[in-house]
């Protein structure tokens, strides 16, 4: 198995954002994909029909949907921006953080107050971004699939990874093959359950108990920010 199936096991094991913020990031996403799609019409939009699916995985229910994509259609969506933060956290363990933010200015506030407090250092652009592959992802149902046989028919397509988990497949990529690894997947007729990015550290760092709840502490405020979608580490998980 590949790095992203190792990194993929031991982040389930990691603790999950409450579903009523999990809602409020899919909220988010359907903004997002709705200004870069041009098109509140998910058959139009392959971003918004992706976000669609997460939603639909996350157990969102579909009126919470159409309310999201109705009140982003309506809504002027210009100030709605996508913002990297980068950083360190106690002990040398990089952090890069995703952000979706209508108010820059108060979510650098925040994040910057949030590695100040916890002994961290906010970092420039390019810091530690490096340290990290960013990678799209898929999920299908297993059904009749074989996941080796699967991989070699979409490596043309840019998938570098497929591997079962649980009884799903999991297909990885390029964060640049996105489009084409799912165009690919739908002409097939195969019903992807979610699909995503994720950005998987090429090394971690293993850290004492004591010096993983220093590290734990700053990712707990940085999770808990309303704008914070995604918060990646270099600290290797505690099995």
């Amino acid at each position: 198995m590949g790095r992203a199936f190792e990194y993929r096991k031991a982040r389930k094991m990691k603790r999950w954002s409450a579903m009523a913020k999990t809602f409020s990031r899919i909220g988010k996403d359907i903004v997002i994909a709705i200004k870069e799609g041009g098109s509140a019409d998910p058959e139009a939009n392959s971003k918004l029909r992706a976000v669609i699916q997460n939603a639909k995985d996350a157990n969102m229910p579909l009126d919470n949907v159409k309310r999201a994509i109705k009140k982003a259609s309506e809504k002027d969506t210009s100030d709605y921006k996508e913002v990297l933060f980068e950083g360190y956290a106690p002990h040398g363990i990089a952090i890069l953080v995703e952000t979706t933010t209508d108010n820059n200015n108060r979510t650098v506030a925040n994040i910057r107050s949030y590695f100040n407090k916890c002994n961290g250092s906010l970092g420039t652009s390019g810091s530690v971004s490096f340290m990290f592959e960013h990678q799209c992802h898929f999920k299908m149902a297993k059904g009749e699939h074989d996941a080796e046989e699967l991989e070699l028919e979409l490596i043309d397509f840019g998938a570098e990874e497929v591997f079962v988990e649980e009884e799903n497949i999991m297909i990885y990529g390029e964060f640049s093959n996105f489009g084409s690894i799912q165009a690919e997947l739908e002409s097939r007729g195969i019903e992807i359950l979610a699909s995503g990015f994720e950005r998987i550290p090429t090394t971690t760092k293993k850290l004492t108990p004591e010096q993983q709840a220093d590290v734990e502490k700053l990712l707990e405020k940085i999770e808990d920010d309303d704008d914070v979608r995604n918060c990646y580490h270099t600290m290797e998980f505690n099995e």
